[in-house]
């Protein structure tokens, strides 16, 4: 960081304003929830205002928010994306602060004070801090994916859609890449670290978060926009020369694949059935107990968990795929949606 960015960006005088910038596609009740939540926050001495930026819903979202009180905005895209939406979000504020929130959350009463607190640090541009399902007990997906959610606490290389951050670190970097369909958040990620700011994870609660996948369909979905993430956002890291998801997408590239010809092996000869069968048990007990720190004394939710981890290379891997198709063709990958839309009058 120069040292005018320096003297204009990191000095943060109390009582601070925060712009509170959600986004959402069809949310239904979820979003309700989500503007009501920050409504309802311990904001102390500082003060907010609301925007919400609608992808084109077809479910009232964009009315239900103006109604609530929210400065609404729609994108108006034929090939919408959360990384449009926030861009838009962050040029209509008008605050230092930035609070991105998507609009299947609920904000946490007390998280941006503690958020406030770590911001204080002129070198940290984004804090962020625990986010954690709100109905696990829906589906074993739900269950499963909560744990997605849990990582190291400290200094980290990104953050999600969920983040306090300094709208100055942002205008710096120009803002999401609106060319991303997915993996928006730590692409930009690493335009900031290369900035010199630092990103931190606090052992706060920050909020809830609605998955709502109940279906064999939408898991695989999501999973096969991950693909299409972590292969895009790989190779543009691995052209700048940033570490991130370098390992991870060629890790789960190859896993993806094998795991994905394992049941043709296995028809070749009983015996190479059994050696499979053992090597895909002592793998998923290693998995299982590597993950075992994400839930202590949960043993049958770290087997599942570790099953999820495991299967979910598959679609990953040809999101992969579709991604590199996409790129030989000169083609654009579409947004990929696994979540239906919940009407505003919908039990939650």
């Amino acid at each position: 960081m120069t040292n005018e960015t320096n003297s204009a960006c990191t000095n943060l005088n109390e009582p601070l304003t925060v712009s509170v910038v959600i986004i959402g596609r069809n949310e239904g009740q979820r979003l309700t929830k989500c503007i009501q939540s920050v409504q309802s926050a311990d904001w102390k001495k500082h003060s907010y205002e609301l925007i919400y930026v609608d992808s084109n819903s077809s479910d009232g979202s964009l009315q239900n928010a103006k109604e609530l009180g929210a400065n609404v905005a729609k994108l108006d895209d034929p090939s919408p994306s959360a990384g449009k939406a926030r861009n838009l979000g962050w040029r209509m504020a008008k605050a230092p602060l930035i609070l991105f929130l998507d609009g299947d959350t609920q904000l946490h009463p007390n998280f941006v004070n503690h958020a406030l607190s770590v911001l204080k640090d002129p070198e940290t541009c984004a804090a962020f801090g625990r986010l954690k399902e709100v109905h696990p007990e829906k589906s074993i997906y739900i269950r499963v994916m909560d744990l997605d959610w849990v990582f190291p606490l400290g200094k980290t290389l990104f953050f999600g859609g969920n983040v306090l951050v300094r709208r100055c670190a942002i205008a710096g970097v120009d803002g999401f890449d609106p060319t991303l369909k997915a993996g928006e958040e730590p692409e930009m990620c690493a335009r900031l670290r290369a900035g010199g700011w630092k990103i931190e994870h606090i052992d706060v609660p920050m909020a809830t978060h609605d998955l709502a996948i109940t279906t064999f369909k939408a898991y695989w979905l999501r999973a096969y926009r991950s693909g299409i993430a972590y292969a895009e956002v790989a190779e543009r890291m691995r052209v700048r020369g940033d570490p991130l998801w370098q390992h991870d997408a060629k890790r789960d590239f190859r896993h993806g694949l094998l795991f994905t010809f394992t049941p043709i092996l296995m028809w070749v000869h009983p015996l190479v059935t059994l050696a499979v069968l053992m090597a895909a048990l002592a793998v998923l007990a290693r998995t299982a107990k590597r993950c075992a720190w994400k839930a202590p004394g949960q043993t049958l939710l770290c087997w599942q968990y570790a099953a999820h981890v495991l299967f979910q290379k598959i679609p990953a891997f040809f999101g992969q795929l579709q991604w590199r198709r996409a790129q030989r063709q000169h083609a654009e990958i579409q947004m990929v949606e696994y979540k239906q839309a919940v009407k505003s009058d919908d039990k939650p």
